[in-house]
Formats: C-alpha cells, sequence, structure tokens
C-alpha cells in the first residue's frame, strides 16, 4: 500500500471536520511513504505546527485510519478545553530534562486515552482487527519479563497501563497473556488502572484531577521498586481548571509558590513553582526576580494579585470550570 493509495473512511473524516469546526487555521491529514510494520503503536503519527495550520503526518500505514482518528480525537480534546502540560523548567542536564518530558506526556496521554478510546469505540473504529494488532505493538515494545527483573519495568508498567485503558480489564484472552508474560509490572498496570478509573473523566476539571493522581501514584510504583521518582507534580506545569469565583480570589488563596532546585528555561534563573493548594500539582513556573527586583515587596505584590491578573500577566493559559 501507498500513501497516495489510502482514502479516510467515514467516521475519521467526521472527526476531521469536527476539529476543522472548531480550529482556527487549517487542519489536514497527510499518509507518508509506505511503511507497513504490521502492528499499531501511539508513535506512528504526529502532529506538525505548519505556521497556523496543523498536519497530522501519519507515517505507518497499518492501519491508517485507526492513527489518524487517534490524533484527531487528542486534539479535538484540546480545542474543546481539556488541560494540557507545559514544560518550563530545567534540571540543567538536557538528556534527563527529555526523558522527564517523555515520561510526563506519556503519563498525561494515558488519562486522554481514557477519552479517545471511548471516543474511538462510539465511531466503531476499534475493531477486533485493531485490537490484534495493538496487542502486536505492545509485544513489539516490551519484551517479557526476565529474571532476575531488568531496567525495563518503568516502560512495561507504562505500555500495559495503556493497554488496560485500550482494552478494558475484562478480555480475559488478553489478561491472561499479559500475566503469563508480565506478572510483576501487569500487578502494577491494575493497580495504576484502579486509580485512574476510580472517578469518570468526564470533564476537564476530573480529567486534570486524574491526571495529578497518576502522577503521584506512578511515583509511588516507582520508589516501590527501589527506582527514582519522576517528580511530575513539580518538573510539569499542567493547565488549571478554575470557576470564575477563583479566578477572582487572591494568588496566595489558591497557591503556594516555592522556591525550585531546578531553573526556568528561558531566564536560566532558579524558578519559584506555583503549587496549586488543593493538590500540590505545579500550576505555573516564574523565574527569580532579577536582583535589583528581588525584594520582599515583590512577592507581596505577586500573593496580592488576583488569579486571573497573574495569568493575563504571566500568558498562562487557564480554563474556566
Amino acid at each position: 500500500m501507498k500513501a497516495e493509495d489510502v482514502k479516510l473512511n467515514e467516521a475519521v473524516q467526521s472527526l476531521l471536520d469536527q476539529v476543522n469546526a472548531l480550529y482556527p487555521g487549517k487542519v489536514e491529514v497527510q499518509f507518508i511513504g509506505s511503511l507497513q510494520s504490521g502492528y499499531v503503536r501511539h508513535d506512528q503519527a504526529q502532529q506538525m505546527q505548519m505556521g497556523k495550520d496543523i498536519a497530522i503526518q501519519v507515517a505507518d500505514l497499518t492501519a491508517p485510519n485507526y492513527t489518524a482518528s487517534h490524533e484527531l480525537v487528542h486534539l479535538l480534546m484540546i480545542l474543546s478545553g481539556f488541560p494540557q502540560v507545559f514544560f518550563s523548567l530545567t534540571t540543567g542536564q538536557p538528556k534527563l530534562d527529555e526523558q522527564l518530558m517523555i515520561m510526563g506526556t506519556e503519563l498525561y496521554d494515558i488519562v486522554s486515552h481514557v477519552v479517545v478510546v471511548k471516543e474511538q469505540q462510539k465511531h466503531g473504529l476499534i475493531t477486533p482487527e485493531i485490537k490484534d494488532l495493538y496487542l502486536k505493538g505492545v509485544q513489539a515494545t516490551i519484551k517479557p519479563e526476565p529474571t532476575p527483573l531488568d531496567d525495563e519495568m518503568t516502560l512495561r508498567a507504562l505500555t500495559l497501563l495503556d493497554a488496560l485503558v485500550f482494552f478494558g480489564p475484562d478480555d480475559e484472552a488478553i489478561m491472561a497473556q499479559f500475566a503469563k508474560d508480565y506478572p510483576i509490572s501487569l500487578k502494577a498496570a491494575q493497580s495504576l488502572y484502579a486509580v485512574i478509573m476510580a472517578k469518570p473523566v468526564d470533564s476537564p476539571f476530573t480529567f486534570r484531577r486524574n491526571v495529578v493522581k497518576l502522577f503521584k501514584a506512578f511515583d509511588e510504583q516507582l520508589t516501590a521498586w527501589h527506582l527514582p521518582a519522576l517528580h511530575n507534580t513539580e518538573f510539569t506545569t499542567l493547565t488549571s481548571v478554575l470557576s470564575k469565583r477563583q479566578l477572582g480570589l487572591s494568588v496566595k488563596q489558591i497557591f503556594e509558590l516555592y522556591h525550585s532546585d531546578m531553573h526556568e528555561k528561558t531566564t536560566q534563573r532558579r524558578g519559584y513553582v506555583g503549587f496549586n493548594r488543593s493538590d500540590e500539582q505545579n500550576a505555573f513556573v516564574l523565574p527569580s526576580p532579577a536582583p535589583k527586583e528581588d525584594t520582599p515587596d515583590y512577592f507581596t505584590r505577586i500573593y496580592s494579585m488576583t488569579v486571573e491578573d497573574l495569568f493575563k500577566e504571566l500568558k498562562m493559559p487557564f480554563i474556566l470550570r
């Protein structure tokens, strides 16, 4: 199969139309090359910003309509006002930054997939054939657990958690296969799955709450395995979802500023993280004030501003609850 032979089916075309109705520029789906790996994975397509327009590029033609629809629903969520992740801090080690950004995005995406999969099912895009291809994708990503365990447990837990979101926990044949190949990481994935499914993801607010819960639960799992925690509650900024009333409150009532050991990316000065008092999640990052502005008044001013005024000053997006 070549890229030019691929046509969007009706369900995917209707998703593309929905996206274009919300997006100020133009969004198009492009099929590239002729690669068919024989499995599906979520890294087979990417969004490319082209000026004001967005191209969703599908680079693996194993299941082009399914893969395109996955990206379109992600985009639809953002355009409908679901929280996003931002990375404004740096550890000073580019490789470590990159790893933390990949992991933070992956955890965020897994919670998004609760919504994405539901939407794809509604459009009849998850067929028995797609389920087979997805299972092959899991097996192409993670090898069975060896004894003693290797350093791929984090990847296994993430991959299996995503698979639980995709298949649901009741597909007996698949769960039996996973239990045989990945007994320890499946157990971890199942307990993380319980965390993100305890309350439904039915609004930007509940979505954000579940992302924060997963950030914390995943760190607890890593600590239990004697692996370093990711600290996404500090490293990753997650869009705030606030009520009209909260926007009018003072910064001090909703957020607490902490001096981070990390630096703010653009200024390279030490970062101050604005943590949401209710769940201790990074909601915004300020660079340390320049020496001449570094007075007690600087923080008094920030704490006494309204939340809305501060977010406007920082050009920090927020979502109205």
